[in-house]
């Protein structure tokens, strides 16, 4: 099977780092889905106004492995990157087919692009389809989750100086972003200093005693 983007994602996480390890950790962080050529078709949106949230499958795109390399277990960030579990228990993004897929809430429609929230996909990630999250269907409270039962907490006080030129609405989604910790459980040197893109600019900070201040954003 060939399958290729029908949208790519726009949003204000140009790299990697800082991305949450799922949607739905940053209810802030606003992105746009902007539909390829061949797929801007008024008629494809019909009815999806009438839904609160969607699926997105999408790529990889930052992590490309040489063809036919896998391998069975992944270090999960959740388990601190030191403990392996198997690929298919994961939803690591180095798996034999690089495909992600995410529930973000539908925030509107935009002539022919999706105005979303909380998406875990950097600027740029190909999109190879959209479906309706539909609750009876894809919602199971219940269910077992292993070892990943609750949610991420916030872990970290952020302060971001209030003489930095950052929009609200970005700011706000900046430090649900940076309560998180957004650096490698392998990589948290305390008063290290940090650097991310965002919003088209580069955002720098510093973590010490559980506390992370922003240093610049420019």
């Amino acid at each position: 099977m060939e399958i290729r983007p029908v949208a790519l994602y726009r949003g204000s996480l140009g790299s990697k780092f800082g991305i949450p390890r799922q949607s739905g950790l940053a209810p802030s962080l606003q992105g746009r889905i902007v539909f390829e050529p061949d797929y801007r078709n008024r008629e494809a949106l019909r009815g999806l106004e009438g839904f609160d949230r969607i699926w997105l499958i999408w790529g990889f795109s930052a992590n490309r492995p040489a063809k036919g390399e896998w391998q069975p277990t992944v270090r999960p960030p959740r388990l601190g990157g030191n403990v392996a579990m198997g690929v298919w228990a994961t939803r690591s993004p180095f798996r034999p087919n690089p495909l992600g897929l995410s529930c973000v809430e539908l925030e509107g429609i935009d002539g022919m692009d999706l105005l979303v929230r909380g998406a875990d996909l950097m600027d740029g990630t190909p999109v190879y389809d959209i479906k309706p999250y539909v609750p009876y269907a894809d919602s199971f409270p219940g269910a077992r989750s292993g070892f990943a039962s609750s949610a991420p907490e916030s872990v970290l006080e952020v302060r971001i100086p209030e003489s930095l030129d950052i929009a609200p609405a970005e700011r706000r989604a900046l430090e649900e972003i940076l309560s998180l910790d957004p650096r490698p459980a392998y990589q948290r040197v305390p008063g290290r200093v940090y650097g991310m893109p965002f919003g088209g600019k580069d955002v720098h900070f510093r973590v010490e005693d559980h506390i992370l201040t922003v240093i610049d954003y420019a």
